[in-house]
């Protein structure tokens, strides 16, 4: 259950109130009866814990996600490029 905080905006008088979703917002003020208690914007008090959300996920470095960061093997990267002192092969365009 969700915890709201209430004003009044005739005395200012601010509680915080356990209630359920379905419950009906209050509206008299318990200091002052006056009808002019109202529900403030707040920001939520809860953390998402816990595998799967995004406070946990990418943390350390020894999730599976990181496989894409993995080096290429010696043999796929001597394919695309000539070794360090040999010549590169000659193309149709050079010849």
């Amino acid at each position: 259950m969700p915890i709201y905080a209430y004003r009044c905006g005739a005395c200012g008088h601010t509680k915080d109130v356990l209630q359920k979703l379905s419950d009906p917002a209050l509206t008299q003020c318990p200091a002052c009866h006056a009808p002019a208690f109202g529900k403030q914007l707040t920001a939520p008090g809860f953390q998402l814990k816990g595998t799967g959300w995004y406070a946990t996920d990418f943390k350390g470095g020894s999730s599976t996600a990181s496989t894409t960061n993995t080096p290429q093997p010696a043999a796929a990267a001597s394919d695309a490029t000539p070794a360090a002192g040999t010549a590169a092969p000659a193309t149709a365009a050079e010849a």
